[in-house]
């Protein structure tokens, strides 16, 4: 191996694997969502997987404006400009402040219509709207830390932003247990306790990441950029991050579309479904580490003029996609009996489903990893974020949801041959991903005719 191959993963393995874990307690504190309430009974399980998707779509919104942070800021700390790199922070913070109190404002004051979009079954509704009315205040939390912790990994403090995040977490998962099952003397609160465990946690994480931005001198928040931010950065990352914004709406807003074809398919399509994608996101934490990883570190080489230095590591980055996303289907494969001893609460039917569901999203992991890395990594990396919205646009919209419902309301066919048709998205892009790659139109320095 020669010394630039291993300059390369000595980088990817400091930015992969920190984020990674920080993605798998993310993706364990769903499990321990999903598996404490299964316990309570399906309808707590499936009534709260449903009502987490109003967070998912906020999160399509938080994913947008850090991809957008991520362009710039990989770039200009890459081209050691720190000034600049503030001023980012500073105009992705005001966004995230209004995104994420329209949405508390939403959950809080109309959780029933909220509800009622995702599901016609009365006990699933009736059982979200406390969820959703005390989950909705962790949402002003996560509109600073998200992307303040963002911020932290562009700036070299990526183990330290995976260690706040992680905290939190933990603190997520314990309190998951204490106030869901009514331990250590407090009383048993079900799907609230759950509510309350995530809005402490994030809390928490919020404090963390000011405090981090209070003590530190590396990138903070400064006031001033609020009010006066460049004319020319504000319109380069909305520039940018629009394209992106829209992108994860088509992609995200069609994602949820999934969960409402399979809510309207009854209570066990839900359950089995929600445990599925709980599965495939934990095995998918090494795909998305590599995924962010990949956005800063072809970012960084582009800021500071070395197109050719990110052009090898594009092309490294895409096998090593290639490789995680075939373990990661193999993975699941493996964990699938482990799975199904823990979920024996549901139904027969719907612990059938999960079974084959399992064996069917394996598949799945190959196209989501090698996407995760390229569109939303590399692509981005140099600006290119046009492409991303165009293919899911098509993909989800124009083949894959219009497909999925004719199959469900009108063909009326079996539940698992829907979930195979929902989960094609990902393997249907991947020609014209390659093709578009191999164009190199992310090849671009966006900082090199900036003073």
């Amino acid at each position: 191996m020669n010394i630039e191959k291993m300059l390369f993963y000595k980088k990817l393995i400091a930015l992969v694997f920190p984020i990674a874990i920080q993605n798998l307690m993310t993706a364990l504190v769903s499990a321990s969502d999903a598996l404490m309430l299964g316990r309570l009974n399906q309808t707590a399980l499936s009534a709260v997987s449903l009502a987490a998707q109003v967070q998912f779509v906020l999160n399509l919104f938080f994913t947008a404006l850090t991809i957008g942070t991520t362009i710039l800021a990989a770039q200009y700390w890459g081209k050691k400009d720190k000034d600049s790199v503030e001023e980012v922070l500073c105009i992705a913070l005001k966004l995230s402040f209004l995104i994420s109190f329209l949405f508390f404002i939403a959950a809080f004051f109309f959780p029933q219509i909220l509800m009622q979009v995702f599901t016609n079954e009365r006990l699933l509704v009736e059982a979200g709207i406390p969820y959703l009315r005390v989950v909705s205040w962790s949402y002003l939390f996560m509109g600073f830390s998200q992307i303040y912790l963002c911020m932290m990994k562009n700036s070299g403090r990526t183990t330290k932003s995976t260690i706040y995040g992680s905290s939190a977490l933990v603190l997520n998962l314990l309190l998951n247990a204490v106030l869901i099952f009514g331990l250590l003397g407090f009383p048993q609160m079900g799907i609230a306790g759950a509510a309350l465990a995530t809005t402490i946690a994030r809390a928490v994480e919020c404090f963390l990441t000011i405090f981090e931005n209070l003590k530190t001198g590396v990138v903070r928040v400064r006031l001033n950029y609020f009010y006066s931010a460049s004319v020319r950065l504000k319109r380069d990352y909305y520039r940018y991050t629009m394209p992106v914004l829209a992108n994860e709406l088509v992609w995200g807003c069609g994602f949820t579309m999934f969960s409402v074809i399979m809510g309207h398919l009854g209570s066990d399509a839900v359950a089995a479904n929600s445990v599925a994608n709980i599965v495939k996101n934990i095995i998918a934490c090494v795909c998305l580490g590599i995924g962010t990883g990949s956005g800063i570190l072809v970012g960084n080489e582009l800021g500071s003029g070395n197109l050719e230095t990110a052009k090898k590591y594009g092309s490294l980055l895409c096998k090593l996609s290639l490789l995680a996303g075939a373990v990661s289907g193999l993975f699941i494969l493996l964990s699938s009996p482990l799975v199904l001893m823990f979920t024996t609460s549901l139904t027969e039917q719907a612990h059938t489903c999960l079974q084959m569901m399992l064996y069917l999203c394996s598949y799945y992991m190959i196209g989501k990893s090698i996407n995760s890395t390229v569109i939303a990594g590399i692509f981005c990396a140099g600006g290119d974020t046009t492409f991303g919205l165009l293919c899911d646009a098509v993909t989800m919209w124009i083949i894959i949801i219009p497909l999925g419902a004719f199959a469900a309301f009108v063909l009326h066919l079996p539940i698992l041959a829907v979930y195979f048709l929902l989960n094609l998205d990902e393997l249907i892009k991947l020609p014209a991903v390659y093709r578009h790659y191999k164009q190199y139109k992310w090849l671009k320095n966006l900082t090199a005719n900036q003073q």
